[in-house]
This record gives structure tokens, sequence and C-alpha cells, in this order.
């Protein structure tokens, strides 16, 4: 049984992301809450381009960028 996204706070989803890397859904849950004002990446849509989104990504998860 998944836990209920919605009554988790962010800090809680976070590490719940964290330890179960393959929960897509609690993936999309968490890059939900992003602030609309934060930081935009823009990177090309190439190889490098989604490998350098996904580095991000995850450093954002592991909570070592300030804004995504």
């Amino acid at each position: 049984m998944k836990p209920n996204f919605e009554a988790m706070n962010k800090a809680q989803l976070r590490a719940y992301v964290l330890k179960h890397k393959e929960d897509r859904e609690a993936l999309r849950a968490l890059m939900s809450r992003r602030d609309p004002n934060g930081v935009k990446y823009n990177f090309p849509n190439t190889e490098e381009g989604r490998e350098q989104s996904k580095a991000v990504i995850k450093r954002k998860i592991e909570g070592n960028l300030e804004n995504l």
C-alpha cells in the first residue's frame, strides 16, 4: 500500500523519494511541488542535456540545490 503523498510535507516526501528511488509516482508528486518562481534550467534535448538535467534533479532531491 502506497503512502498518501498529499498528506506528506515536502521534507517527508523528499525522504520517501530518496528511500524509494524507483517510485515514479512519488517523484512526480515531489516535482509538482516545486516553486513556480524558482530557477529555470534550460538544457538542450540531447543526450548530454538529458544527463545534465538528471544530475540537477538528483542534486535537488538530495537537497544540494536551493531551487529547481
